[in-house]
């Protein structure tokens, strides 16, 4: 699981800003949505221009060395906070797997470059790399004189944790493998102007054809009526590509009479399967943007009830409630820090509180 991440310097994060999900309250409510001792589910809220989908960007940033999967393509563009080009972005990561402790640190120049690495493993120094320096501390990774000089130069850029994955035999509980899967299984996307994801899958699908050739119709017309309460009956076109409707005696594509909220829902419904099977941590970036305030509780409820870390970015105070959620599971992100309401005040917050009431009068403070 992500125990703690933290960036500095990356586009509108002047100053370091660190998540921290590794000290949950001890409230007895809701218990599901923190996982060995960290946060499982949460929300992030936030004032217009805050940097909340920032923030999420950056926390995939790891993505785009580690992992083979599906990557932003202009994600290099405004990487740097503006007028701060001749320094690097910093970018730290705090990972639990079982009994390891696993925090990895590096930093990116402009062109998104890695410049340096580190990885410490409970504690101890694994390996550092620098500007023209390297220094391997585990003796898991032997590394002869020439290899060490190539590591220094490291003209094309890679990064030493995946050098270290193809060029040395590991169990299958190795630290790095459990790093590998976690971060290949990571997945960030929203639903807004455009569509965009990063992480979890190889390639853009065709989502009513998913549907079709997944033989899931039926149970995406149930999913519809439960978390929406919508009624469809399905059927596919001849090729196999398109959704339709039956109304009455006629059949009308989907994409004609679905909502720009429904739409969204059947992009979802699309992430949820993969999801439910192989995520690790979500990140849904303003996954409530065509929804209604109650349609948007049902689908978080679903959401948060996947066995990886989900979390999502929203304006939407009505799921700020203990019946969703917990005061430490509820994050606020402004003036370049992120808290959970729990340490937003000095009140005891009980279950019986009204937590978006007090949201609204001020009892929260960043």
């Amino acid at each position: 699981m992500l125990t703690k991440f933290a960036v500095t310097n990356y586009r509108g994060f002047k100053d370091r800003i660190e998540w921290d999900l590794s000290h949950p309250s001890n409230y007895e409510f809701n218990a599901h949505v923190i996982k060995d001792g960290v946060v499982k589910n949460g929300i992030v809220y936030g004032p217009n221009g805050s940097g909340k989908t920032n923030f999420s960007l950056a926390l995939f940033d790891i993505e785009n060395h580690l992992s083979q999967k599906w990557k932003k393509q202009d994600y290099y563009q405004n990487f740097i906070y503006a007028g701060r080009e001749n320094l690097t972005v910093d970018f730290e990561y705090t990972f639990r797997f079982g009994k390891d402790l696993i925090q990895y640190d590096y930093s990116k120049n402009v062109a998104g470059l890695l410049v340096s690495e580190k990885l410490n493993v409970n504690g101890s120094d694994i390996f550092k790399k620098g500007v023209g320096t390297f220094e391997m501390y585990s003796p898991l990774f032997p590394v002869g004189p020439s290899v060490e000089e190539n590591i220094k130069a490291n003209a094309n850029n890679i990064s030493i944790i995946n050098y270290l994955l193809t060029s040395y035999p590991l169990n299958a509980d190795n630290y790095l493998i459990k790093l590998q899967q976690f971060v290949g299984s990571m997945l960030w996307f929203r639903n807004l102007d455009i569509r965009e994801f990063i992480g979890l899958d190889n390639s853009v699908t065709m989502l009513d054809e998913y549907i079709i050739s997944n033989k899931l119709m039926d149970d995406f017309a149930e999913f519809l009526e439960k978390v929406s309460g919508q009624n469809f009956e399905f059927v596919s076109d001849q090729t196999g590509k398109l959704l339709f409707c039956k109304i009455n005696k006629a059949v009308v594509p989907f994409q004609v009479i679905a909502s720009t909220g429904t739409r969204s829902l059947r992009l979802l419904y699309f992430w949820v399967q993969k999801m439910k099977d192989s995520a690790s941590f979500v990140f849904i970036d303003e996954f409530d943007a065509f929804y209604h305030f109650k349609l948007a509780f049902e689908v978080c409820r679903r959401l948060f009830s996947l066995n990886c870390q989900v979390f999502t970015s929203s304006h939407n105070t009505y799921l700020m409630t203990n019946d969703l959620l917990r005061p430490d599971c509820n994050f606020i992100l402004n003036n370049n820090k992120i808290k959970p309401l729990s340490e937003c005040t000095d009140k005891e917050l009980r279950f019986g509180h009204n937590i978006e009431k007090l949201f609204r009068g001020g009892t929260f403070e960043i």
